[in-house]
C-alpha cells in the first residue's frame, strides 16, 4: 500500500510540474496595428505581423493609409521582459528605433524618435 501511495504522490508532482514548467505562450508573436502620433505627416498607422523565426522576431511594416508606398523592413527586434524595440528602415535611409511596452494583453504604448507611439493587436 505505501508503494502505491508514493508511486500516485510522484505521478501528481511529477504531472504538475510539466503543467507549471510549459512555455508561456509567445506575447510579441501576431498581427498589430502601430500607430505613431503627430509626426510631421500626421498620424501614421502600420500594420505588422511580428513572426519568430529560429528564435527572433521578424516581419515588415505596411502603412495602412498608402500600401502602394512599399513596406517597411524590420531589420532587427530587440525583447526584455514586457518590452519590445523594433529598428526598421526609415524612408529616409538608416533604421529607426521603436520602443514599446506592453500595457495590457492587447495594447503596448510607447515612442519612436520623440513621437508616441501605440500598438493594438489585431484579431
Amino acid at each position: 500500500m505505501k508503494k502505491v501511495n508514493l508511486f500516485l504522490f510522484v505521478l501528481m508532482v511529477g504531472t504538475a510540474f510539466t503543467a507549471f514548467s510549459q512555455a508561456p505562450a509567445d506575447f510579441f508573436a501576431g498581427k498589430w496595428e502601430i500607430t505613431v502620433l503627430s509626426s510631421p505627416q500626421g498620424d501614421i498607422t502600420f500594420l505588422t505581423e511580428l513572426v519568430r523565426k529560429d528564435g527572433k522576431l521578424t516581419g515588415e511594416l505596411v502603412n495602412q493609409a498608402d500600401p502602394a508606398s512599399g513596406t517597411r523592413k524590420i531589420t532587427k527586434v530587440e525583447e526584455s521582459g514586457d518590452k519590445l524595440t523594433i529598428y526598421f528602415e526609415s524612408s529616409q535611409g538608416g533604421d529607426m528605433a521603436l520602443e514599446l511596452a506592453k500595457v495590457n494583453d492587447d495594447t503596448l504604448k510607447g515612442s519612436v524618435y520623440g513621437f508616441d507611439a501605440t500598438a493594438k493587436r489585431v484579431k
